[in-house]
């Protein structure tokens, strides 16, 4: 059995922008889906957020048109509710990488307005980069990959094939002009190599110990890949 770590947002909104603030969180399927994979191959999970809080969802993830029908939120509400993971997180401040044999970062807009800009999260990702462990990374998730920043100044990541959220499905969902600034971009910018699939299509990438996904459909085919690689 092995121990797995997952990183998730700390914060309730995302800041548009005009300013405004769209409720957001973690997004439900990205987080349950690997959860139940995980799981059922006997492994532990443990959560960490920033400052320890304890993590919001976005409320819009439970929708039961974004889950293939009423059954499957109500399956992922379930999950959810019973993740007491989810309702005792760790501070991230506080995390020995050497206690996981992975690492997980979930998505929902939550990362774009704390991970992408956390310092401690950006050391973290750097760590378990180079010590080789499984790293997944969905949607949303690889925001968090522009805090891993090295003390010359280059992103960890430059380089790496890595499968994100994409432009055309920022714009798809409404905020492709409402954003701040956009993910695909934002990644690029910075040397990371972003695969991009057709829209809303379940998408993986694996680049050495670095296992990405696109979308929330993607997430369920990364938790397999990951689990491969923790053998």
């Amino acid at each position: 059995m092995a121990r797995i770590l997952f990183v998730i947002t700390g914060v309730d909104h995302w800041t548009l922008a005009d300013g405004t603030q769209h409720a957001t969180g973690f997004w439900a399927e990205e987080a349950a889906a690997p959860y139940e994979a995980f799981r059922a191959a006997g492994h532990e999970v443990v959560v960490a957020t920033p400052g320890g809080v304890v993590p919001t969802v976005d409320k819009g993830s439970l929708a039961a048109e974004l889950n293939g029908g009423q059954e499957g939120a109500d399956r992922i509400a379930a999950t959810l509710a019973a993740m007491s993971e989810l309702r005792e997180p760790i501070r991230l401040e506080d995390v020995d990488l050497g206690d996981y044999a992975a690492v997980f970062y979930p998505g929902g807009h939550g990362p774009m307005e704390d991970l992408a800009v956390d310092a401690v999260s950006g050391r973290l990702l750097v760590d378990a980069l180079d010590s080789g462990r499984p790293l997944g990374v969905v949607c949303h998730g690889p925001a968090a990959l522009l805090a891993a920043v090295r003390e010359d100044g280059a992103n960890a990541f430059a380089g790496y094939r890595v499968a994100a959220f994409t432009n055309a499905e920022e714009i798809q969902a409404g905020f492709g002009e409402k954003a701040a600034w956009l993910l695909q971009d934002r990644l690029a910018e910075a040397g990371v190599d972003v695969q991009v699939g057709e829209p809303w299509a379940p998408k993986v990438v694996v680049d050495r110990n670095l296992v990405t996904g696109q979308n929330p459909a993607s997430s369920a085919p990364l938790a397999v890949e990951l689990l491969k690689q923790l053998g």
